[in-house]
């Protein structure tokens, strides 16, 4: 019992010093909307309105500590959801956390692995070679064979935990009142960061993912993924095969021309392998996490956030590649619009207008100066502009494609991805019209006509029953008016307090000036009580107001 009512005052404390974050930063505004009733003492530092709303959101992320910056950090992947100013500010988000001491390292490996440090290990370096908001990095030596053990803060989870409730919460209440922002789906924001974090707190997950990845390129003499040692290996313990090799931003720059070349291919050549084959990729190939071995072997690190595309989207992509390799418009339309979820605001004639203005940008451009994940990113900002939704999946995968571009036009200015995703593509749409494939769709679409027909009649008969009774319930939802409501509300109580401020001043000196009732220093006192009223009365409004950031 006294552990829930700690946890529970925690949560209030914790809530509490967010709101004052939020407040500090300038943004008031936002506690007044949601009608967070928390005792609030800080306002506004004045500097900080004058700063770029974008800067202002990811200072607040940044003070909040871990969670919100990894939030932030994943919402920078998501163009989909927020505006791409603040996706560019999110970007600069950096985990600046302490290392935490090798006894907590020792305590950690013991409680998961069941011995100590010493009985496992030939070796282990008690200073980390990275530190991050979840986990810790160190160097040790397995069997003799250099290997690298990733090590879970301590308490992370719960801190983690805490934070997600206070998330939901928030989201709950945006949801509820701020009706514009249920085009994004707060909620299901929330619940699809939770979803990511807790499986980055999970190491077996990563350890999986490493392992599905080693055997998708285990004929792939020109791509190296390090071995998990699974016996010792746990939820918060992650042991794997050091890779020794150079980072693929520390390269020489005197490398030679065709090295760099065959470097940018073999990078490309396993991401169209990884999207349009295996159907699972490396959700963050940035250069930090590719390593380049002996011989110009190239060696993936960090298998957090993966994604997956199935057969579906495999298509659609090799669809979407045709029509930007074609520049054609209505297919780019037609693929995105069956790939997006259509708003009610969505006008689908200008959204088509809109993307033949891009396509007429490359009109006579030749195909080795077209960047195919550029021009996808750029489709997919004009479909969220006519809010169209983006799956999770498709916006971490253009994230992914464009990140990998950049790296191989590093590497060799002349790398044309078309040309390296053109065999990929041409095997994809060749395996779509085999006969056996269209067959295949052909028996399962009509299992799907079958169920439609045979669930139809059932659905209508249940309306028409509860048409007959009186029981058929049609809710109707005004969108805009919980905000105009909401602010008349408090601009009517506000006025309300002034004119009670008002009449109290005006009875107060009134009684001063008649001397009547009992006096304290030759003074009424219920003049001089008044007055006190008023200014207590004057001051909550004023702070009020201030708290809002609205003056």
């Amino acid at each position: 019992m006294f552990g829930k009512i700690h946890r529970r005052f925690k949560r209030i404390q914790r809530s509490r010093e967010i709101a004052n974050v939020l407040i500090k930063h300038g943004f008031g505004h936002l506690i007044e909307r949601l009608e967070l009733k928390l005792p609030l003492r800080r306002k506004p530092e004045e500097e900080m309105v004058r700063i770029p709303v974008p800067v202002r959101a990811r200072l607040v992320l940044e003070e909040l500590g871990p969670t919100f910056i990894k939030f932030g950090q994943i919402l920078s992947m998501r163009p989909d959801l927020i505006p791409m100013e603040f996706v560019e500010e999110f970007k600069k988000l950096q985990d600046r956390v302490p290392m935490f001491g090798y006894g907590d390292v020792e305590s950690q490996i013991k409680e998961e692995l069941g011995a100590p440090v010493n009985e496992l290990f030939d070796s282990f370096d008690k200073d980390p070679v990275a530190a991050a908001s979840v986990a810790q990095v160190h160097n040790a030596v397995l069997d003799g064979e250099d290997v690298v053990v990733k090590v879970q803060r301590p308490e992370i989870e719960d801190t983690i935990e805490a934070d997600l409730d206070i998330l939901f919460n928030l989201a709950r209440l945006v949801t509820r009142h701020i009706p514009e922002s249920r085009l994004y789906d707060p909620v299901g924001i929330v619940e699809e960061f939770a979803k990511t974090i807790r499986r980055e707190l999970d190491f077996m997950v990563e350890g999986r993912n490493a392992e599905k990845f080693k055997r998708n390129f285990a004929d792939d003499p020109t791509v190296y993924i390090p071995r998990v040692y699974w016996e010792l290996t746990s939820k918060r313990i992650l042991t794997m095969e050091a890779i020794h090799g150079t980072k693929i931003s520390d390269l020489d720059e005197d490398l030679e021309e065709e090295t760099r070349k065959n470097l940018s291919e073999n990078i490309a050549k396993s991401y169209m392998k990884q999207i349009l084959v295996d159907g699972f990729f490396h959700g963050d190939p940035h250069p930090g996490n590719i390593f380049v071995m002996n011989g110009g072997v190239i060696a993936f690190m960090d298998f957090g956030i993966m994604g997956r595309v199935d057969d579906y989207m495999k298509e659609k992509l090799a669809s979407l590649f045709i029509g930007i390799i074609q520049k054609d418009t209505e297919k780019i339309v037609d693929e995105f619009l069956d790939i997006g979820i259509v708003g009610d605001e969505t006008s689908i004639p200008e959204f088509k207008s809109d993307i033949g203005d891009l396509i007429e940008e490359y009109y006579g451009t030749s195909l080795k100066q077209v960047e195919i994940s550029t021009m996808m990113n750029e489709v997919m900002k004009t479909a969220l502009k006519h809010r169209i939704r983006i799956p999770a999946n498709f916006a971490l995968l253009i994230k992914a494609l464009v990140t990998m571009e950049e790296i191989c036009r590093e590497l060799n200015p002349d790398f044309n991805l078309t040309e390296i995703s053109k065999p990929f593509v041409e095997s994809l749409v060749a395996e779509r019209i085999h006969p056996r494939r269209i067959i295949s769709r052909l028996m399962e679409n009509i299992s799907e006509f079958n169920e439609l027909i045979t669930v139809i009649p059932r659905r209508l008969n249940q309306i028409l029953s509860k048409l007959h009774e009186g029981k058929l319930v049609i809710d109707l939802e005004h969108k805009g008016l919980n905000r105009a409501i909401s602010e008349l509300d408090a601009a009517s109580n506000r006025l309300s307090v002034s004119l009670i401020i008002s009449s109290i001043i005006v009875g107060s000196s009134v009684i001063m000036l008649t001397g009547h009732g009992p006096l304290l220093l030759d003074l009424p006192v219920l003049g001089i009580l008044g007055f006190v009223i008023a200014g207590i009365l004057g001051m909550a409004l004023v702070i009020s107001i201030l708290r809002s950031g609205r003056f």
